[in-house]
């Protein structure tokens, strides 16, 4: 395991604190289950809290640094050259119902460039983290995507907004693709995690239509130490900020590219001729 920086102790120190209070939480979210009004509320003020911790321990070690959270938005130095891309709890719904598969993602970036991640899953203690040039860990372990270069042996994760309907016929459309190339799916609710199951082996690929920067941002700081290929679904180059998103291993990257526009492209209404 390398040397970790100084930054990226913050970076850990930062979500290990925040891990605390959503763990709190979470092992309350069953006892709310039950009740009239729900648990919803109860978790969007730990979200919330999560953020708030995690605001105050980044900005007080590195208070020239911008912040961006899912939650508060841009924050800090309008002309600041570094930043903070945080998501204090991606897997909200897997939260919401009690499932325990859900992530703090903390993204660090300089002058444009993704320079380190940490991925953190409480429940099951495994810290994902990577700095650019010094490989992606999980724990202690050193990561590297996988080498299967078989669709019908892949697993492929997804994810779907459900309240963009118009994502949803592309995408059924792709799921036939897939499930007729043989692969399995998957589809886990936390696309911190699905990019950084792709880096350590655990998925081929990972692809989703409609995400943020927040969502992504550490992930594929840790998938590129791992050697993995990040672009967008048809190919393109993959900017901070595309809305679209395909990882995986190098060996199924053009095949994964290809079966997602077709299908995409088959489940398009053709128009009547004549």
């Amino acid at each position: 395991m390398s040397t970790r920086s100084a930054t990226l102790n913050v970076m850990i120190k930062a979500a290990e604190k925040a891990a605390r209070g959503l763990r709190r939480d979470f092992n309350e979210v069953e006892h709310l289950q039950v009740s009239k009004k729900g648990p919803g509320d109860f978790v969007s003020i730990a979200d919330k809290r999560a953020e708030e911790t995690l605001y105050e321990e980044l900005m007080k070690a590195r208070p020239d640094f911008a912040f961006l959270g899912e939650e508060g938005g841009h924050q800090g130095k309008t002309d600041a050259q570094e930043r903070w891309i945080v998501d204090p709890l991606d897997g909200t719904a897997n939260f919401l119902h009690g499932l325990p598969h859900w992530a703090i993602s903390i993204g660090y970036e300089c002058k444009g460039e993704l320079r380190a991640g940490v991925v953190y899953d409480p429940i099951k203690d495994e810290l994902f983290y990577a700095e650019k040039g010094c490989g992606a860990f999980l724990n202690s372990r050193r990561l590297k995507v996988s080498a299967r270069k078989d669709l019908s042996m892949a697993a492929v994760a997804t994810g779907i907004w459900i309240k963009e309907k118009e994502t949803h016929k592309p995408w059924l459309g792709q799921m036939e693709a897939l499930l007729a190339a043989g692969s399995n799916i998957r589809r886990w609710g936390a696309a911190s995690l699905d990019i950084c199951y792709v880096a350590a082996g655990r998925y081929e690929g990972f692809f989703e239509s409609i995400l943020h920067p927040w969502d992504v941002a550490a992930g594929i700081v840790i998938l590129r130490e791992a050697k993995g290929m990040v672009t967008r679904m048809d190919g393109r180059k993959y900017e901070l900020g595309s809305h679209d998103i395909l990882v995986s291993n190098e060996l199924l990257h053009t095949p994964l590219t290809k079966i997602l526009r077709t299908g995409a492209a088959d489940a398009k209404p053709r128009k009547a001729a004549g």
